[in-house]
């Protein structure tokens, strides 16, 4: 069984959010995954990486921590930060909920998190922060 990790800890800018998308894309390509599983991939973490940015933190400058993982044909993705924390995460997980109306797409990161990844769990204690954990089993049913 093929087994590998990586841990990444960036600031919590904007302009890094990019870079936390290629970066897990990047050690996704070992899987030797479909396109289709790659823009997956990346559009949840970046939707992660983003929800930390802008609820966590509130745009102060901040550490996020992604840390990957694969065992077998499975990619397992944790983003966590250390902010503010969720006091709800069943009813922030609802389509269209949000705290913050005036951003775009406002309420549907963790719907387009569980729309690309095969299982998204969230945790979270207010006052300490939040982790996402996120699967995608990397299908090898195609023809090469």
């Amino acid at each position: 069984m093929q087994q590998n990790q990586m841990k990444l800890e960036f600031d919590s800018r904007s302009c890094n959010e990019g870079f936390a998308r290629v970066a897990v894309a990047a050690f996704m390509t070992q899987l030797n995954p479909t396109l289709e599983e790659v823009a997956d991939v990346k559009t949840a973490v970046s939707e992660a990486v983003t929800n930390a940015i802008i609820h966590a933190y509130e745009g102060k400058v901040r550490t996020i921590v992604i840390s990957c993982r694969i065992e077998g044909e499975e990619l397992y993705v944790e983003v966590q930060d250390f902010g503010r924390g969720i006091p709800d995460v069943a009813l922030a997980m609802q389509p269209l909920y949000t705290t913050k109306a005036e951003c775009d797409r406002a309420g549907m990161g963790f719907a387009f998190m569980e729309a690309f990844m095969d299982h998204v769990e969230v945790t979270s204690v207010p006052g300490e922060g939040t982790q996402v954990r996120m699967t995608k089993r990397i299908s090898h049913d195609r023809e090469e």
